[in-house]
């Protein structure tokens, strides 16, 4: 894994008004404050970091190809919790699980099997996916 050094953080403006999904309202014409992102996705600093999404194992949890996750290894995952996980060596990103007291991996895609974890293999919970940050 390679991280790119830290850069100077970037602000932009929030607007105050909330955009509904539904039906149009009228917009403010006024900002409430600037917007550090990283301020918002980011809890554990030390504990965070950003990885690149590949394929479509995920697309039901709303992560697509490419995409960018923000993970946080300092939090414990649960059952339910979308982790990135090594197994046998392998990073994937994956749902955890669990059957009794046996973890599994399980896609958001129905094209994709569970992935049971065997007695012999080796495996970690890397982190705990908490953002997916994708284009429209």
């Amino acid at each position: 894994m390679v991280f790119a050094a830290k850069s100077q953080r970037r602000t932009c403006p929030l607007a105050l008004s909330r955009v509904p999904a539904g039906f149009p309202s009228p917009a403010d014409d006024y900002k409430d404050r600037d917007l550090d992102l990283h301020e918002h996705l980011v809890q554990h600093p030390a504990a965070t970091f950003f990885m690149r999404a590949s394929g479509n194992s995920m697309t039901g949890a709303g992560i697509h190809d490419g995409d960018l996750l923000i993970v946080d290894r300092s939090i414990p995952p649960r059952s339910g919790s979308v982790v990135i996980a090594i197994l046998d060596g392998e990073l994937t990103v994956k749902r955890l699980k669990h059957c009794g007291d046996r973890p599994y991996l399980t896609p958001e895609n129905p094209e994709h099997a569970p992935i049971w974890i065997d007695e012999g293999s080796t495996f970690e919970v890397w982190g705990v996916v908490v953002y997916v940050v994708h284009k429209v």
